[in-house]
């Protein structure tokens, strides 16, 4: 599965403050439950100056926009990677679910936050191509209409996830069982 990668910085030291860091935005923001944190603190919590978080992300929304892609690259995407084909919708679908639901609270406070539409727009062209994959396996289509579905199926199925996200319920099952019913009704053919 083809899936994007952001090329990790070269030097050990850089990857290690970066990861440190983000870290320190995942625990934070996870804890409190809001993504009212500030720089100084999560400076202190990864043990390193607020200059060189500044020199590293910018600024608070861009730092959380990246700690939010970034346990999407890490954790979310390796796991779709492993799956083979044939595509197997529900393992997909189940796998994604699984992975928001583990981290609801940090997604909750981001999605309700100002990165919010940053952090769609980020995970939408992350999981866009597994599900052109799926959209070419699946319905046969190649070229601009299979890109165009696509983003359809990614852009409906993550404002699905974000409410659910945000609403806190039902189980990652469940809540697979009713995106691919949806999605079941929109590529069904009459």
């Amino acid at each position: 599965m083809e899936l994007r990668e952001v090329e990790p910085p070269r030097d050990r030291r850089v990857r290690r403050t970066r990861a440190a860091v983000l870290a320190a935005v995942v625990d934070l923001v996870s804890t409190r439950g809001t993504t009212a944190i500030t720089v100084s603190e999560v400076a202190e919590s990864a043990d390193v100056s607020r200059r060189v978080v500044y020199q590293h992300f910018g600024d608070l929304d861009s730092l959380l926009l990246e700690a939010g892609l970034d346990l999407a690259r890490r954790e979310l995407l390796p796991r779709l990677s492993e799956m083979t084909p044939p595509v197997d919708a529900r393992a997909e679908t189940l796998a994604v679910a699984r992975h928001f639901a583990g981290h609801r609270v940090f997604y909750r406070a981001l999605f309700t936050g100002s990165c919010a539409f940053a952090l769609n727009r980020g995970l939408i062209s992350l999981l866009l191509p597994v599900n052109r994959q799926a959209v070419e396996h699946l319905r046969g289509l190649s070229g601009q209409a299979a890109e165009d579905l696509a983003a359809f199926i990614t852009g409906g199925a993550g404002s699905f996830v974000t409410s659910w996200v945000v609403a806190g319920a039902p189980d990652p099952e469940t809540f697979t069982d009713r995106l691919l019913g949806v999605l079941s009704l929109l590529l069904e053919h009459r």
